[in-house]
């Protein structure tokens, strides 16, 4: 069985999304380099306290960004297919597994689930002062685009993408943005106010 070489961090990818990243352990160095060579993919899954989130994200190196003298890499990967971790190998300098694909359920979102979380995306996006989301769009997952271009809750990010349905995966996904929204909105309004000093700009 061919075996996945994992990258533990402090994030979640999900599927459709990017990921930029600077390598610089040797033993990360020698794991990229490898997945360079034979156009090979990693596997992202979340750090944790103890060990690693059972479900992760296998990675596809899109472009190097920048090299540098010492072997360090600037690079952007893409996130692909979800796994769960079968089994961990730890013969080598960096961790690898034997996974399991998980397909997505044939279960579509409603147009109406699909709406709301859009919207309220594009409230938070508003809020934020960022350009509208051209992800919405996309093709693929809808739930994974929209969630990937925030700065989410990691655990809430993790139970998106252990979900297997984009129908309740969108469901979720709307729920929490639209929960998040009064306290965004009501920072937005204090910063407006502090920011006027009580002139119109």
């Amino acid at each position: 069985m061919t075996l996945l070489p994992l990258f533990p961090l402090d994030l979640v990818l999900l599927p459709g999304t990017d990921l930029p990243l600077h390598i610089f352990e040797p033993r990360y160095k020698e794991m990229i380099g490898e997945c360079l060579a034979n156009k090979a993919p990693f596997g992202v899954v979340r750090a944790l306290e103890q060990g690693i989130a059972e479900i992760g994200c296998t990675a596809e190196i899109t472009s190097v960004t920048k090299e540098y003298s010492d072997g360090r890499l600037d690079l952007i990967a893409h996130g692909r297919q979800r796994f769960e971790v079968l089994q961990l190998d730890r013969e080598r300098s960096f961790l690898r597994a034997e996974i399991l694909a998980l397909p997505d359920e044939p279960e579509e979102a409603t147009d109406l689930e699909k709406q709301r979380a859009v919207q309220a995306h594009k409230e938070i996006l508003s809020l934020a002062g960022a350009a509208p989301d051209a992800s919405a769009t996309a093709p693929g997952a809808l739930s994974f685009h929209l969630a990937g271009s925030l700065p989410l809750d990691l655990d809430f990010k993790q139970k998106l993408l252990s979900t297997l349905s984009e129908r309740e995966r969108m469901h979720e996904l709307a729920a929490y943005l639209e929960s998040i929204l009064p306290g965004l909105r009501r920072a937005a309004r204090a910063k407006e106010k502090a920011g006027g000093n009580g002139h119109v700009r």
